[in-house]
C-alpha cells in the first residue's frame, strides 16, 4: 500500500463530494499527506489565484490528484465552478414559516452570488427523495433541508445542511427550541396560569420536541406535575390547531391557557375558541411560536416566540461552506425571544 493510500481518512461516509460511493477525501487529508497546512492546500488549489509552479504547489496538486480529492465549490463561494445554485427543500410553502425561511435563504444566497431553488415534499420521506433527485438533476451545488426527522440520518450526494429542524447527526442551523418552549410557558406561569394546554407538533420534528421539552421544564420548575391529557396535536397546520383546541376546550376542566408550538396552530386554537364563544385573552390566553408576519396584525395580536430566521438562514449557508473542512458536523443554535402581545393576560381569580 502506498503512502498516499494509507493517508486517506476512511471515516464512515457512504457518498463522497463527487457523488460516488467511498470515503470522503478532504482538504485535511491532502494537507496531511503533502506535509503542508490546510491554508497552503486551499491557496494552491484555488483557481482564482495565479498558478504557482513551486515544488510545494506541484506536490500538493499531485497528492490531491492521487487521493482523488474533489474540490467543493461551496467552500470557495462557487465563483469559478458549479452552477452557483443551491437547492432548498421544505415541507410546504403554504406554511408561512417555511415561506419565510425560504425567502431568508434566498436572500442570504443572493448576497453570496448564489441562486436558491426550492422544492416541497408535504413532509413525506418518499416525496423528499424525489425532490432531492430533481434538484440534483438541475445540478445544484448544495442543499439546505428543513425536512429532517429525528433518528433518521439525512443523505445527499452534494454538500448539505439542515435548517430549523435537525436529525441529531448532520450539520444544522436551528433555533433554541427548548428555550423558546420554556419562555412561552414561563410567561403563562408568571401570569398565574397553572392549567396550561400544549398543542404540539409531529413527534419526528426536533423543533416540536424541543418546544415540548421546554414546556415540561417550566412546569417542573414551578412544581406543577405534567398532565399528559393536556398535551395534544401532531401537525403544524391551522386545522390541527383547531382539532387540538376542540379536544382541550370541550373539557369541563379546560385549561386557562394554551401554548401552541407553531403560530399556524395558535391561529387554529383561537378560531376554535371563538367558535365556542370564548374570548381571548379573557377566557383563554394563547401563545404561539415563530412570529410569522400576520400574527401581529390579527384582531387580537398574538403573543408568540420570535425565531431569528435571518440568522438561521445565514448559519445554514455557513455550514454548507464548511462541508469540506474535514471537521465534524456542528449545530448552530440561535436564541429566540418572547414577544408579549394581546392574547395573554393574568388569570382571573
Amino acid at each position: 500500500m502506498s503512502d498516499v493510500s494509507r493517508a486517506v481518512n476512511t471515516r464512515p461516509c457512504p457518498i463522497n463530494a463527487a457523488g460516488n460511493l467511498g470515503p470522503v477525501v478532504t482538504i485535511v487529508d491532502v494537507a496531511r499527506t503533502a506535509g503542508v497546512s490546510k491554508s497552503t492546500v486551499s491557496r494552491v488549489l484555488d483557481e482564482r489565484l495565479p498558478r504557482s509552479n513551486s515544488p510545494t504547489a506541484e506536490r500538493v496538486r499531485r497528492v490531491a490528484a492521487e487521493l482523488g480529492y474533489v474540490r467543493n465549490p461551496l467552500a470557495s463561494g462557487l465563483r469559478r465552478t458549479g452552477t452557483s445554485t443551491i437547492g432548498v427543500v421544505v415541507p410546504r410553502l403554504t406554511d408561512t414559516v417555511m415561506a419565510v425561511l425560504y425567502e431568508q435563504l434566498a436572500d442570504a444566497a443572493a448576497h453570496r452570488g448564489l441562486f436558491a431553488l426550492v422544492a416541497t415534499t408535504q413532509d413525506e420521506p418518499d416525496a423528499e427523495h424525489v425532490a432531492v433527485e430533481k434538484l440534483l438533476q438541475r445540478r445544484v451545488d448544495g442543499l439546505v433541508l428543513s425536512t429532517a426527522r429525528l433518528g433518521t440520518p439525512t443523505r445527499a450526494r452534494v454538500p448539505y445542511a439542515l435548517a430549523l429542524r435537525t436529525d441529531g447527526i448532520s450539520a444544522a442551523s436551528v433555533g433554541d427550541d427548548r428555550l423558546g418552549g420554556y419562555l412561552a410557558t414561563r410567561h403563562l406561569l408568571d401570569l398565574g396560569h397553572e392549567r396550561i394546554g400544549l398543542v404540539s407538533g409531529p413527534a419526528y420534528a426536533s423543533s416540536a420536541q424541543g418546544r415540548r421539552d421546554g414546556y415540561q421544564q417550566a412546569l417542573t420548575e414551578s412544581g406543577i406535575p405534567l398532565d399528559e391529557s393536556l398535551i395534544t396535536g401532531d401537525s403544524f397546520s391551522m386545522e390541527s390547531g383547531e382539532t387540538a383546541a376542540r379536544a382541550l376546550l370541550d373539557r369541563s376542566d379546560r385549561p386557562t391557557a394554551i401554548f401552541a408550538v407553531n403560530d399556524n396552530t395558535a391561529i387554529g386554537v383561537m378560531a376554535t375558541a371563538h367558535a365556542l364563544g370564548l374570548h381571548v385573552p379573557d377566557d383563554l390566553s394563547v401563545v404561539g411560536y415563530n412570529d410569522i408576519p400576520v400574527v401581529s396584525k390579527l384582531p387580537v395580536p398574538l403573543t408568540t416566540v420570535r425565531v431569528p430566521f435571518e440568522h438561521i438562514a445565514r448559519g445554514a449557508l455557513d455550514l454548507l461552506a464548511e462541508h469540506d473542512t474535514g471537521e465534524a458536523p456542528r449545530t448552530l443554535v440561535t436564541t429566540p425571544t418572547l414577544i408579549p402581545r394581546g392574547t395573554t393576560t393574568r388569570r382571573a381569580r
